[in-house]
């Protein structure tokens, strides 16, 4: 039998931690900077390769959202978005949203909630800790 669809439940940016995913978040774009577009390595000009950070947040916090090719035009300032299994990807020791190919990303109605600019959760060091057993 199949398994009934799981209703998706909905995160918050502060329960994010490294390593983790399936992530589906209700987020405001609060901005979002072109870093980096170049073609693609088949020469096409249609079909760039752009990524872009945005900081994007909720009630509870925010995040650097790695967004990719199609999605670059989804996280515009001020909208309000829907992320769906998301995961965190890890960059230089700090916390990164993204969506692959099994996630995606819904501009939604504009939230009501303020969001917590002052918990950005990309500006925490994660150190890599290599456990070794000194005997």
């Amino acid at each position: 039998m199949a398994e009934p669809l799981r209703k998706p439940v909905f995160g918050k940016v502060d329960q994010l931690r490294p390593g983790t995913n399936g992530h589906t978040l209700v987020v405001k774009v609060l901005s979002s900077k072109l870093v980096l577009q170049k073609p693609r390595p088949d020469g096409s000009q249609v079909r760039q390769m752009r990524i872009a950070e945005c900081i994007v947040g909720d009630e509870t916090g925010v995040i650097v959202f790695a967004a990719r090719n199609e999605q670059v035009d989804q996280v515009k300032e001020g909208t309000t978005i829907i992320i769906r299994n998301a995961k965190i990807d890890m960059f230089k020791g700090s916390m990164r949203l993204a969506v692959d190919k099994w996630g995606r990303i819904e501009v939604t109605d504009p939230a009501d909630f303020v969001v917590k600019e002052d918990n950005n959760l990309s500006l925490v060091e994660y150190e890599l800790v290599n456990v070794v057993d000194e005997h």
